[in-house]
Formats: C-alpha cells, structure tokens, sequence
C-alpha cells in the first residue's frame, strides 16, 4: 500500500466525520459527492477495514474509524504548522521551555505531548515541575502553567484543554475484605484517602439525574498529592477519589475497581495558561495541540 496516496484520503475521511455527511463534505472541500465517495472507498478498500457507518441520517465512525481519526487531527494540525513554519522560516525556537503540570497528567498527556515536541522542535530544552499546586507563571519564570479547576482573574491568557472528573476507585482485595457499596451511605462504611484539595463534606454529581448531593465520608488518611493517595489505594488501604484518565488503565488492568459509576466528585476544567498578550511563539501552540489530542485520546 502507497501511503502517501493515503494523506489527501485522511483528509476527505476528516471533513466527512465532521460535517457529518458525504455531501457537507463535499461542499467543504469544493469537490463532487461522488469524488469524496471514491476517496473513502478507495481507503477503506487499501486498508481492507470499515471506517464509516452509513444511514439514511448520515455518517458515524466505526471503532477503528474513531481510532484513525484522532490520527488524522494530529496530521491535519502538523500541516497546518508546517505552512506557519513556512511562513516564519526564521523562527527556529530554541531554549528552555518551563512548564508546571499537575501529576494527574504526567504521564498519559503531557510526556507523549512533549515527546512530540521535541521531534519537531529538536531546539527545545523542557523544563517541568510537577505539582499539585497552582504556581504563577511570573514567579517561577514559566512559559506554561496546566491548571485544573476554575481560573482566578488575571491577565494571563488560558487554553482549553478538557474536563477531569473525579471517580470512585478501590483495589478487589479492599473491596473483598470489606462492601462494595451500592448506595451514597455505604461510602461512609469505607475507609477514604483524601488529598489536600479534598474535602471531607463534598459534593458527589449523579450523572444519570444531573443532581448534586453533599455527603460526608470516612477519612482514613490525607496525602499532599494524588500519586500517594493512588499508591495507598493499590496497597488496599481504602477507597479513593481519582481522575477518571487516571483510572482508566489501571480499571481496565484490574488493578482498581470502578464504585458507584452513578456518581462522580467534582469535575476539574483543563487549561493551558499562558503570559503572551499578542501572538504566541509556535512551539507554545503545538504543545496546546497536542495536549487536547492526546487528552482527548484517553
């Protein structure tokens, strides 16, 4: 199979998700409906899979066409950049780029993102500090700040990322040794590792019902940070309230245990904070591109 006759089909697959029909693609693109037809066959056909589901209502992706079209935002968006680049042929950049994330996306967000970057601008020299805390970007001399939770008033600029939600979790083996709650009082039976940010009184989010209720649950232990509080989770100590991108493997791996699916903490806005006021320097906003692709991703 010819890749590169691939990339101009990407592209048509691309617009026909987000118009939502062959025909709003088309219109988009200035091309036929029978040409973005061909192009969708004919890629469907070299990679021998089905990426579209088609209905007399529109179109929907398939499993693996939902794969391939995250893939297809990072390609749109380093096209896209590589005319900028064009265009500013004598920016290079270079040097230290400092950033303060919260742990809850080190790993799965912000280092794939940053992998990215440096390939791409090689010139970089990263420089993080991983904390919990919300830290000023003029104070601590930062190009980036990844804040979680509503933004304060200030003159930075910030950068939608995404939404956090907190879920409840457990290790089999504490849950085996103790209930498996089905109701909001049961949490109280259970022994809760909190982080410094939580609260004992708190508010839980049905999201069947979209109601809020306040409840009170069993603090055990408080740890300053969330990998503590995810550590003494896995050594069966107690139930714990995590970021849902963080979860998500280890409840797949079997390693944790999703509680009380009806129910969530607080829900966390992601943003990107920057101090530019007028154009910002291009490896700033393609480490934003890849942070909401690869959040997006999870």
């Amino acid at each position: 199979m010819d890749n590169l006759k691939q990339l101009s089909r990407l592209m048509v697959f691309a617009e026909v998700v987000k118009q939502t029909s062959f025909t709003g693609a088309a219109r988009k693109l200035g091309i036929s409906k029978s040409a973005v037809s061909q192009q969708i066959k004919a890629l469907e056909a070299d990679m021998d899979i089905r990426i579209l589901n088609r209905t007399t209502r529109g179109v929907s992706t398939t499993a693996l066409g939902e794969k391939l079209l995250s893939r297809c935002h990072i390609l749109k968006d380093q096209v896209d950049l590589l005319f900028k680049d064009i265009a500013n042929a004598e920016e290079n950049p270079k040097g230290r780029f400092a950033i303060t994330l919260p742990h809850a996306l080190e790993c799965n967000v912000v280092m794939p993102a940053l992998e990215q970057l440096c390939l791409e601008y090689p010139g970089i020299e990263p420089e993080l500090i991983v904390s919990d805390r919300s830290l000023d970007l003029v104070e601590h001399k930062l190009d980036l700040a990844i804040h979680a939770g509503e933004l304060a008033d200030s003159s930075y600029r910030a950068l939608p990322i995404g939404t956090v939600t907190e879920i409840f979790c457990a290790s089999p083996l504490y849950l085996n040794k103790n209930i498996t709650p089905d109701k909001l009082t049961d949490l109280a039976q259970l022994k809760w590792i909190a982080t410094s940010w939580q609260n004992q009184k708190m508010p839980v989010f049905n999201i069947l019902t979209k109601e809020k209720t306040i409840i009170e649950l069993n603090q055990f232990s408080k740890v300053n940070n969330f990998p503590s509080a995810l550590s003494m989770a896995l050594r069966h100590l107690g139930i714990v309230l995590l970021p849902d991108n963080v979860a998500k493997p280890l409840i797949k791996s079997g390693e944790l245990v999703h509680i009380m699916k009806q129910f969530t903490g607080p829900l966390w806005p992601l943003h990107a904070v920057h101090a530019y006021q007028r154009e910002k320097p291009i490896h700033l906003t393609r480490f934003h591109q890849l942070l909401c692709n690869y959040f997006n991703d999870l």
